[in-house]
C-alpha cells in the first residue's frame, strides 16, 4: 500500500440528476496501490460517486484529480471516452456485457484504444488465469452466461484497458456466493500485482475485509471514514451495515 499522494482525489463535489441533488460536498481520496471501499445503503449515491470520477456524470461544485491532473470541475473536464486510455476504468453496476458477441470478443472491447498486440495478448492471458471459465467458453456468446460468470467477464473486459485505477461497482450484486468469493479472491490477487482499486459494495463485511481503508456514505454524505480494519469494529459501522 503506498503513502505517496493521491491517484484519485475527489474534493467536495456536489452532483445530481435533474432537480435532484444526490451528492453533498463528497471527498474522498485512493492513493496508488489501496483497495479502498465505499458502503452505503441503497441510494446513498455511492454509484453517482464513481459516475463522477468516470466523466459520465457532470459535477455542480468541486474538483476531481486524476494522476495529479484535474479530470472534472464545474462546466467541464475530461470526456469520459478520454479516461480509459489514460487508465481510469469502471466496471459498472449490472456488468453490461454485450450479450450476443463471444466471451472472447467482449474481452477485447476491453483493448479498444491499445495498440500495443504483445501486450494485449499478455493481458488476455491473465485475465484466463484469473478467471479460467472464461478461456474454456470463449467462444459461447456473453449473454449465456451466468451472472456470476457474466461480471467475470466484465472485470476481464477491463483488465484488457489496462487500467492503472480499476473502479468497481457492486461487483458481488446477484450472484451466488461461491462465485462471489472467486471474484473478490480475484480482487485481492489483482492489487497485489500493483492495481489501485475503488471498490463501491453492498455487502460491507465482505468489502471491509478485502480493503485497506474505508469510507461511508450515508444521503449523499460522507459520514466516516477509517482504516478498513477499524471501521469493521466501529459501533455505527456495526449498528448500520454488518447487523451487528
Amino acid at each position: 500500500m503506498s503513502s505517496g499522494a493521491p491517484l484519485l482525489e475527489i474534493k467536495g463535489i456536489v452532483a445530481g440528476y435533474g432537480s435532484v441533488e444526490v451528492l453533498h460536498e463528497v471527498s474522498l481520496e485512493v492513493r496508488e496501490g489501496e483497495i479502498v471501499t465505499l458502503i452505503g445503503g441503497n441510494g446513498a449515491g455511492k454509484s453517482t460517486t464513481l459516475m463522477c470520477a468516470s466523466g459520465v456524470v457532470p459535477l455542480r461544485a468541486g474538483e476531481i484529480s486524476f494522476a495529479g491532473e484535474r479530470i472534472a470541475q464545474v462546466g467541464g473536464g475530461v470526456r469520459a471516452d478520454l479516461l480509459v486510455p489514460r487508465g481510469l476504468v469502471q466496471v459498472p453496476e449490472g456488468r453490461r456485457i454485450f450479450p450476443r458477441m463471444t466471451v472472447l470478443e467482449n474481452l477485447m472491447m476491453g483493448a479498444y484504444t491499445r495498440n500495443d498486440p504483445a501486450g494485449v495478448q499478455k493481458d488476455l492471458a491473465h485475465v484466463y488465469e484469473l478467471f479460467d471459465i472464461l478461456k474454456k467458453r470463449s467462444s459461447q456468446l456473453g449473454g449465456t452466461l451466468s451472472g456470476g460468470e457474466q461480471q467475470m467477464l466484465a472485470i476481464g473486459r477491463a483488465i484488457l484497458s489496462k487500467p492503472r485505477l480499476l473502479m468497481m461497482d457492486e461487483p458481488s450484486m446477484g450472484i451466488a456466493p461461491l462465485l462471489v468469493a472467486r471474484i473478490f479472491e480475484a480482487v485481492k490477487e489483482l492489487n497485489r500485482s500493483g492495481l489501485t482499486i475503488l471498490l463501491v459494495e453492498q455487502n460491507a463485511r465482505a468489502a471491509l475485509r478485502l480493503a485497506h481503508r474505508g469510507y461511508v456514505l450515508e444521503t449523499g454524505r460522507i459520514t466516516l471514514s477509517d482504516d478498513a480494519q477499524k471501521l469493521l469494529v466501529d459501533p455505527r459501522v456495526l449498528a448500520s451495515y454488518l447487523g451487528e
